[in-house]
């Protein structure tokens, strides 16, 4: 079964740390691009972080740069999002997806979208 597994999420509070993984499996994630989105109820996905297939480069929204960080462990087909100095407004469900091609913010160029996983911020 092709699918990617969000794992890490749960409750924090503000100013505190987390960190998400992104595991694939049956679909490799070498040689794509990878983004984390996020997204509340009744509001569109937000990009928040991507990642270049070989891991060279990394982009980040602006409402988490500077907190954030992505990486990638393409021998485990694995991808991370490690969060600190976590606000309330980053309470969201978290998922990852991939694309070959760059990076960009439109979850429509994306595919093998996850389940999520939820983030909840306490202030």
């Amino acid at each position: 079964q092709l699918q990617f597994v969000e794992s890490g999420g749960g409750l924090v509070q503000s100013g505190g740390s987390l960190r998400l993984s992104c595991a694939a499996s049956g679909v490799t994630l070498a040689n794509y691009a990878v983004a984390w989105f996020r997204q509340v109820p009744g509001k569109e996905r937000e990009g928040v972080s991507c990642i270049t297939g070989g891991g060279f480069f990394t982009f980040y929204g602006d409402s988490v740069k500077g907190r954030f960080t992505i990486s990638r462990d393409n021998a485990k087909n694995t991808v991370y999002l490690q969060m600190n100095s976590l606000k309330a407004e980053d309470t969201a469900v978290y998922s990852c997806a991939r694309r070959y091609g760059p990076c960009n913010w439109v979850a429509q160029a994306y595919e093998y979208w996850g389940q999520g996983t939820q983030v909840t911020v306490s202030s």
